[in-house]
């Protein structure tokens, strides 16, 4: 029998579940799409990960991040909620030992993270623009007829890419369909965007930013052979793809998990796998109270009130009377 970890990465177009043991190794992981339902569909992937647990074995600890941390962090019992920075930085350098510079793009932002001596100590996000995200690159590949998982691949047989206008997703897409009515080739094109939306993200993201090695590049757009070229090609720097690139942010909270049980000698706060089949509900109100106008989210499980969060003095939050209350507290102050 052993410990494993769990860790689970909420954002706005995936999910990702990994398990991980004792020497923060991925054992089994699930890639969904959260399809606007992140609570459904972080109970959608603990009834397939289950099965993957090595027998004996129990969940000694789990941490939770992304854009939905707050709200799955208490419906599935999380150790620690972390954001999206600490829990990729973790991962990278877990997997390369040293890493200076970590390049994350996922399905609708973006971010560059910069760390020194194992330490983050700078960061930046896009979370306006589109050009450059999976969602953006998905769009393209469906207008243009062609399987998202060819696009890197065509891209790298261009002998000479074209220049596209990659500063804005819209400005991106008119130029690439003018390039297709003046002849230009579907690799020259697919080669020009990548070539563009590096740009874009260098001068966007990481505007002023010192990028030395090694450099990590993760999330989904790191399937894209050709999104890394470019990256390759721009910056002169050889580009690390690590083999779980597309779960970094889950290994990493599964990694901060282990460490919070590890340091604290705590038992998990881990509800079980048995709520996936627990019914949850989330709603929200505007308090009204105050000239700060907050809006308070609540969440249920099974009719009975859970948590609620969103508030600046606290008045809902410490209505709530539950077991959870201290723990609702210690997470959502990191």
């Amino acid at each position: 029998m052993g410990n494993v970890f769990l860790g689970i990465d909420v954002g706005s177009v995936s999910t990702n579940l990994v398990l991980s043991d004792q020497d923060d190794r991925v054992l089994a992981y699930e890639y969904l799409r959260t399809r606007g339902q992140p609570i459904q569909v972080v109970q959608e992937g603990l009834k397939l990960i289950e099965p993957k647990m090595p027998s004996g074995s129990a969940v000694a600890g789990v941490g939770v991040t992304g854009s939905a941390r707050s709200l799955v962090g208490v419906a599935v019992g999380a150790d620690v909620v972390k954001n999206e920075i600490t829990a990729h930085a973790v991962a990278a350098d877990l997997v390369v030992p040293g890493v200076q510079t970590v390049l994350e793009i996922g399905g609708q932002d973006s971010k560059l993270i910069i760390l020194r001596h194992g330490v983050v100590v700078d960061f930046a996000m896009n979370t306006v623009c589109a050009a450059g995200t999976g969602s953006f690159l998905d769009h393209q590949a469906a207008r243009l007829g062609i399987p998202i998982e060819e696009f890197g691949s065509i891209a790298l047989r261009a002998e000479q890419p074209v220049h596209i206008a990659g500063r804005c997703s819209v400005f991106a897409e008119s130029d690439m369909v003018h390039k297709q009515q003046t002849g230009h080739g579907l690799e020259e094109i697919i080669a020009g965007l990548c070539d563009a939306l590096v740009r874009n993200y260098l001068n966007n993201v990481g505007k002023g930013k010192e990028i030395l090695d090694p450099v990590v590049f993760q999330g989904g757009v790191a399937a894209n052979k050709g999104i890394r070229a470019a990256f390759e090609k721009t910056l002169g720097q050889k580009i690390i793809v690590p083999e779980h690139f597309h779960v970094m942010g889950a290994l990493g909270a599964a990694v901060l998990a282990k460490s919070r049980v590890t340091e604290s000698d705590a038992v998990t706060l881990f509800r079980g796998f048995a709520l996936s089949n627990l019914h949850y509900k989330s709603t929200a109100f505007i308090c009204d109270g105050c000239p700060n106008i907050c809006e308070i989210v609540n969440l249920s499980l099974d009719g009975k009130l859970l948590a609620r969060w969103g508030g600046r003095c606290g008045k809902w939050e410490d209505s709530v009377d539950q077991p959870d209350q201290q723990f609702r507290k210690e997470i959502f102050s990191v």
